[in-house]
């Protein structure tokens, strides 16, 4: 059987492949395969082809052909980045949220000049990209400058973006050449041009670029270019991508993927003219956070110490002891009722805390005239549609009723979707595949996600 395209989701843990066909008339989810990733085998490939053949096993047809295959990976550790920028809340914050509306995980941000325990501190890290931002355009120079000779000097080949004031950027080239880095450096437009202006878009689509070009360098990944024949982007980045194009078409929305361990959130909108009136910093209008405490699975200990024993025993009806049992014998995968009511429950703690987190809230500020309402973070009020994707989301039998509470458990202070939002369902779970295959079929890609979701 041949299909225009596999995409595959190589996972740290699980690799899997959806296959797409008819792509140019009638958008067509085929089927999915899945299988162990075998990037600790020293070849994801092994994986990769298991994959297939489970995909081959499951539609019964005696062999899989394609004309393409794409991918999204968070394998080898994901996309890991450190993130140096002048001011903490101003180019620091616009570069880390370039970074994270790439799909990158960050393991370090530094604001002003680098010390040598930060230094370390990167080289212990050992990130697959460095971003250096720092300065408003024809602003302040000498600090991104020096980071970027600190950087160019350390003894690590690590592909490094340079994002910040455009008077520095033949110097910083010229450091890099002296250092015969040249070739691992990339000029990009400054992350924050002007005081309370973001400019994150360039500086995301050149981290999954590079992210494409070194990834098959990472450990286990170096023949993932004897079958990928197309793009290969992280896969929150993937996630982003797709809820960008369906942002275009729909409206405003923000989509939640609660997985094992982490929950992650992507918001698509401008917020409300009422709002950006009053709010302080500027937000991006693509927005990421990650949430590295709230999963349902590796950090399921973390939800219950955040929810309380004694409330889990009264929303579950249970005693003591059957707690202790759910929490020790905790699967992957539910299959009990009582399981099932149990991930529900951590599910909706981390969807309620997570939106929390992402959105911005009201404030007081007091002055001369007295007190003046502000608002700061991320406006999520203009959000037409709350979709969720990943594991839980896609096939929890409450998962509707759970992203309801979003809006529910709004106190007044903080900027949350309203009551009126509508809920969609990834009911595909292919969402992450979507975004790589709108890199080359968009339209096709938008369809796709619109069936899965059920709007056609």
């Amino acid at each position: 059987m041949k299909f225009d395209v596999l995409v595959a989701e190589i996972g740290s843990t699980t690799t899997v492949v959806n296959a797409f066909t008819n792509l140019s008339t009638d958008p067509t989810f085929v089927g999915q395969g899945q299988a162990p990733t075998t990037v600790l085998d020293g070849d994801v490939t092994i994986g990769l082809s298991n994959a297939i053949d489970d995909l081959r096993t499951n539609l019964k047809v005696d062999n899989i052909e394609y004309n393409e295959l794409l991918a999204t990976s968070s394998a080898a550790g994901g996309l890991k980045m450190t993130v140096h920028g002048l001011v903490y809340d101003m180019t620091a914050k616009a570069a880390r949220e370039a970074a994270l509306g790439a799909g990158a995980n960050i393991h370090l941000v530094t604001a002003g000049r680098l010390r040598r325990s930060d230094l370390k501190h990167i080289e212990s890290i050992m990130p697959n990209i460095i971003l250096v931002a720092g300065g408003v355009d024809y602003g302040e120079r000498d600090t991104a400058l020096h980071n970027a000779e600190m950087i160019a000097g350390l003894d690590v080949k690590v592909p490094v973006i340079y994002a910040g004031n455009i008077q520095n950027q033949d110097d910083v080239e010229e450091v890099f050449e002296e250092c015969n880095k040249a070739e691992l450096l990339y000029v990009v437009e400054n992350v924050y041009p002007k005081i309370d202006v973001l400019n994150v878009e360039p500086t995301r689509k050149v981290i999954q670029d590079v992210f494409e070009e070194h990834i098959v360098h990472a450990p286990g990944m170096s023949h993932v270019r004897d079958m990928v024949n197309g793009p290969i982007i992280p896969t929150p980045g993937a996630v982003m991508e797709a809820a960008k194009l369906l942002k275009e078409e729909l409206g405003d929305l923000i989509v939640f993927d609660v997985g094992g361990a982490t929950t992650d959130l992507h918001s698509v909108t401008e917020g409300s003219e009422e709002i950006n009136r009053i709010l302080i910093n500027p937000e991006p209008t693509a927005k990421r956070t990650v949430e590295g405490d709230l999963g349902v699975y590796v950090n399921m200990l973390n939800i219950v110490e955040l929810i309380g024993k004694e409330k889990l025993m009264q929303d579950l009806n249970i005693n003591s002891n059957t707690l202790e049992h759910l929490i020790e014998t905790h699967p992957p995968i539910p299959k009990t009722p009582l399981q099932i009511k149990f991930v529900e429950r951590l599910t909706l703690e981390a969807v309620v805390q997570s939106s929390h987190r992402h959105a911005g809230a009201f404030r007081d500020l007091f002055g001369g005239s007295g007190k003046t309402r502000m608002a700061e973070g991320k406006d999520l009020t203009s959000i037409q549609y709350i979709i969720g994707t990943g594991g839980a989301l896609t096939r929890l039998p409450n998962r509707v009723d759970i992203m309801r509470e979003v809006s529910r458990s709004n106190k007044g202070n903080k900027l949350l979707p309203t009551p009126e939002a509508k809920i969609l369902v990834d009911n595909d779970y292919i969402m992450a595949s979507l975004g790589v295959l709108s890199k080359e079929y968009p339209e096709a890609a938008l369809k796709l996600l619109k069936k899965s979701m059920k709007l056609i």
